[in-house]
Parts: structure tokens; C-alpha cells; sequence
């Protein structure tokens, strides 16, 4: 057998010996023999080596053995047995580039789980075509300008708002992070006033709020004196906000209750000459409360379905109708049928003249129709004029307005308004910086974003808008997510423009409003029952969602 394998030693199958060639010293480097020394007969294969190095084959060199630890060295580096003579090393082999301009979106969007921008995926674009560098620049433009403001920075931001200091930013600033009129611009968007203030409760938004206030201390639950003292104060502050309101001194504010919702409107906002307030969602019996009250009000939203469904009627013909009548007609058919019926049998005894028969079923149909549109987006209710102060007496004695039980009981309404008002506390929107890497084909790319948490109120978004305009070269995209009892009140409640708009602008020039925020308010409002979901500008043009 050791004939015929090269190398072979019949000494391999002794350990005895095996063990003592390991335990010998190593030997110079520079010795022959030190290879047989290190490594036992059979393992060394001598002769394999040679004939690999005879026939240009590069070898990995036996390890050095002329220290004490050297034989610990080499019996941990020696050679696989089972690897390949030829151990140079291998050519680095990465994928191909992607250089097919014909490249699908479809294919980057799988990989990385995200889109690169939605309205490339929503508009069939191949991202290809629409992926440059200019475009990633100005997407990339970091906000850390909002961050860290300085002592003096957030001192004249608190003024400029006080002072309702109407600021005008370039439209281009090249380093926002070394712009201090900026940053103070920023932090004056920033603040709104609330009333009333518990540090320990978040109270806006009030409709279903129960689950974040509940198990949070509330002493005045079952303190009937203290829930005293607390309705006057807020009635003070509430009757100073409508004082500022009917003055032009204040554009709007906010009576956020736990069941419903009221916008108050300076004259001249939404479209509107008079002052006008808005409820929403009401009740069948909040509306019998306030016509108790003497307060006029009207239903708009099922004033313009009434008025829709009798244009649809007028120009459809006879048959339409009669094959394409609603479910609340087919009920009305059914209760006059049935009401005959009940009648019927005062005909067969003969006495069907003298009982006057009761007309109670326009009523049960009218209040029917009124209890559908309960809590419903079509039960706001507009009030005008001099019965918006009506309406403010009514809130403060009515007894319903604040919970009689649950985690808000006791608790007035909140209050919010853009300017400061007695008893009012200011407060600031949360705003937080983020930035992240996001997968792209080439690697990762930064991201940054803004993050602004709070009752973000119309005029914050649009001073938001501008700054973030200057700010972030005319290139940015926002997501908004918007307390949906509060969306009707973009409804238009005023079908005709005003003709004294330009009067009553300037009559508003006080109430601490930008001049540019004012203009955009005193608008007819387009977006209906619908909210502002998304907004992005690009090249300073700028498109949104609903």
C-alpha cells in the first residue's frame, strides 16, 4: 500500500509516535527538516506539494516556526486537506449595472417595500424618467433649521406673535440653518392659545377622548363647587373671545365640547358678511333646545339635497319616477296605508264623521326624517348674526354641555383661538425632526422630515406653508391627518360672493393674522364634507389631495 500512495507512512497508525513528533520543539525555519517536525509523517505531503509547485500551481507557504508559541501558530493555520491546491484568491463578482432605460418602477418598488413618491405610482411614470439628481436635491434639503432654537430666537418668536408682527421671507434662502428671521418666524407659527389648561390631560380633541383622560386625576368630578368655579371662569374667557370675534380682533375660535363641536367666524371669513357659527354633529334634541331658546338657525346641507332631489324631479318624466322611487317614499306609502287601514273600522260602524280624524303623521314623517340626520355629517347647524350671541348665552346655562359622568364629567369645554384672550394660556405645537436613509437602486438616500403635532388651526398651516416654502427651496410634500368631526366645517354655507369683500379684508387687518392667511380665509371654501389629506409643492407650485 505504500507502493502505490505517494507520501504514505506506515508510522500514521501508531498515536503513541504521533504524539511525540507533536510534542517535539520546533526547529529553525531555515531547517528542512522542520516541515517533518511540525507536521506528522502522512499529513506533510511532501511530494504532492513539489509536484504542485513544479507545475506553476501557487501555494499558501508552510507558517514560520521560529518562535515558542510557533507550533500552537501552525497547527492552527495548517492547510485544509479537503481545499483546492490553487488557493489565489478569487475576482470579486458583483451584480451588473442597471442601465436599461427601459427599467420598471414596478421592479424598485418591490425590492424596497416603499415607493419613491406616490404620485409617480399613481401617475403611471416610470421612475427612470422622472428620478434626477435636481429632483433629489431639492427632496433632500434637511430641516435641522427647526431645531435647537436658540434662547433669543424663541423670545422674539414669542413676541413677533404677541405683537402680531407680520413677517416677509425671501423666497429662497440659501443656509435656513443661519437664518434667524426664519427660525423665529417659525416658532411664532407655531403657538395658539387654550383655555382651560391642565398640564395632566390632553384636551383637544374632546369627541372620544374618553380613553385618554380616563384614570387621570380629576378632583372636580364629584366637587360640585369646584365644577362652579371652573364654568365661570370658562364663561368669562368664552364671552371675551366672542367680544374680540364681533370686534374683528379675532379671525375665529374653537367650543370643543365632548359631544360636539362650534366654529365661531369673524365677518368677512368663509364667504360671509356676518358673523356666523357653525355646530357639528348635533341632535334632534339640541335643536329643539335651541329653538326653544329663540335661536334661527338653518340646516344647510339638507337644504341643498332638498333643493337637489326637486330639480331631479322637475326634469325627469313620470315613469323614472315611478320605477326609480327611494326607500323613504316607499315607507311613506306604507304608513298612509296602514294609517287608513287603523281607521277603516270607524267607516263600518258608522261614526267616521264625528271623531275628527288626528293629522299626526306629517309630524312622525318630519321628526323621522330630522332623527336620521343625527350625528350625521348633515346635521351642522348654521346660525348668523345677532343669534350667534343668543347662541352664546344659550352654551354657557345650557346644562348639557358639560358630562354629567365618565372620565369627563365636570369638565368644561375647551376653548381654542390663534390669539390671546382673558383667562387663555399659550401653548405650542410639538414639532420633531426625523431623518432617515431609504433604500434606492444605487444604495440608501437621506430623507428628512418634519414632524407637527397639536390642534394645527387653519392659519398655522398656511404661515407653515409659507415658511416651508422659503425654507426648503419650493420643494416639499406634506401629509396631513385631520380631526374628521371637524371636516364639514369646509362646507360653502354662502352660494353668493360677497360684494364688500376688499371692506371687510381691511376691517380684519387687526385681528393678527398674515395679510396673505387672511386673503386665503375670506374665501368661498371649495373642499365640501372633505379634508386636506396630502399637499406637496413642487418648483413652488403647489397641488393637493382631499
Amino acid at each position: 500500500m505504500s507502493a502505490t500512495v505517494p507520501g504514505y507512512s506506515p508510522s500514521f497508525k501508531k498515536p503513541a509516535e504521533t504524539l511525540r513528533l507533536r510534542r517535539k520543539r520546533p526547529r529553525n525555519a531555515a531547517d528542512p527538516a522542520a516541515e517533518a517536525a511540525v507536521f506528522p509523517a502522512g499529513l506533510a505531503e511532501l511530494g504532492p506539494r513539489r509536484a504542485a509547485l513544479a507545475a506553476g500551481l501557487c501555494l499558501r507557504p508552510f507558517p514560520a516556526a521560529g518562535s515558542r508559541s510557533g507550533g500552537v501558530a501552525a497547527a492552527s493555520l495548517r492547510r485544509n486537506p479537503f481545499a483546492r491546491l490553487d488557493n489565489s484568491p478569487r475576482p470579486a463578482v458583483g451584480p451588473e449595472p442597471v442601465t436599461d432605460p427601459a427599467w420598471p418602477p414596478a421592479t424598485f418598488l418591490q425590492d424596497t417595500g416603499e415607493p419613491f413618491l406616490d404620485f409617480h405610482q399613481e401617475n403611471n411614470v416610470t421612475w427612470k424618467q422622472e428620478f434626477s439628481e435636481t429632483t433629489v436635491k431639492q427632496l433632500s434639503v434637511s430641516f435641522t433649521w427647526a431645531d435647537h432654537l436658540k434662547a433669543q430666537e424663541e423670545a422674539q418668536g414669542f413676541v413677533q406673535h404677541c405683537r402680531a408682527t407680520e413677517v416677509h421671507l425671501p423666497e429662497n434662502i440659501q443656509d435656513p440653518r443661519l437664518s434667524t428671521e426664519l427660525r423665529c418666524a417659525f416658532q411664532q407659527s407655531l403657538i395658539y392659545w387654550l383655555h382651560p389648561f391642565l398640564p395632566w390631560l390632553q384636551l383637544f380633541p374632546r369627541i372620544g377622548a374618553d380613553r385618554k383622560i380616563a384614570g387621570k386625576m380629576s378632583p372636580w368630578s364629584n366637587d360640585e363647587g369646584l365644577q362652579q368655579i371652573l364654568m365661570s371662569e370658562w364663561s368669562i374667557s368664552f364671552t371675551s373671545l366672542y367680544n374680540l370675534l364681533k370686534t374683528k380682533l379675532c379671525p375665529y375660535f374653537y367650543v370643543c365640547t365632548y359631544q360636539f363641536t362650534v366654529l365661531f367666524r369673524a365677518a368677512g371669513l368663509g364667504g360671509n358678511d356676518i358673523v356666523t357659527a357653525v355646530l357639528s354633529p348635533t341632535t334632534r334634541g339640541l335643536r329643539e333646545a335651541m329653538k326653544n331658546e329663540g335661536i334661527e338657525f338653518s340646516l344647510p346641507l339638507i337644504k341643498q339635497n332638498g333643493q337637489r332631489k326637486q330639480k331631479v324631479s322637475e326634469t325627469s318624466v313620470h315613469v323614472a319616477e315611478s320605477e326609480c322611487k327611494t326607500e323613504p317614499e316607499e315607507e311613506q306609502l306604507i304608513s298612509d296605508e296602514d294609517e287608513e287601514e287603523s281607521f277603516s273600522w270607524l267607516e263600518e260602524m258608522g261614526v267616521q264623521d264625528k271623531i275628527k280624524k288626528p293629522d299626526i303623521s306629517l309630524k312622525l314623517r318630519k321628526e323621522k326624517n330630522e332623527v336620521q340626520v343625527d350625528h350625521r355629517p348633515e346635521s351642522i347647524v348654521l346660525v348668523k348674526g345677532i343669534n350667534t350671541f343668543t347662541l352664546l348665552n344659550f352654551l354657557i346655562n345650557c346644562k348639557s354641555l358639560v358630562a354629567t359622568s365618565g372620565p369627563q364629567a365636570g369638565l368644561p369645554p375647551t376653548l381654542l383661538s390663534p390669539i390671546a384672550f382673558r383667562g387663555a394660556t399659550m401653548q405650542m405645537l410639538k414639532a420633531r425632526t426625523v431623518n432617515v436613509k431609504t433604500p434606492v437602486y444605487t444604495g440608501y438616500k437621506d430623507q428628512f422630515s418634519l414632524e407637527i403635532t397639536g390642534p394645527i388651526m387653519p392659519h398655522s398651516l398656511h404661515s407653515l406653508t409659507m415658511l416651508l416654502k422659503s425654507a426648503q427651496k419650493g420643494s416639499f410634500s406634506a401629509g396631513l391627518y385631520t380631526h374628521e368631526p371637524t371636516s364639514i366645517f369646509n362646507t360653502c354655507t354662502q352660494m353668493e360672493k360677497i360684494s364688500n369683500k376688499e371692506v371687510l379684508e381691511k376691517e380684519l387687518t387687526n385681528c393678527g393674522l398674515h395679510l396673505k392667511t387672511l386673503s386665503q380665509l375670506t374665501q368661498l371654501p371649495i373642499l365640501g364634507k372633505s379634508s386636506l389629506r396630502f399637499m406637496e409643492m413642487d418648483n413652488y407650485a403647489c397641488n393637493w389631495k382631499s
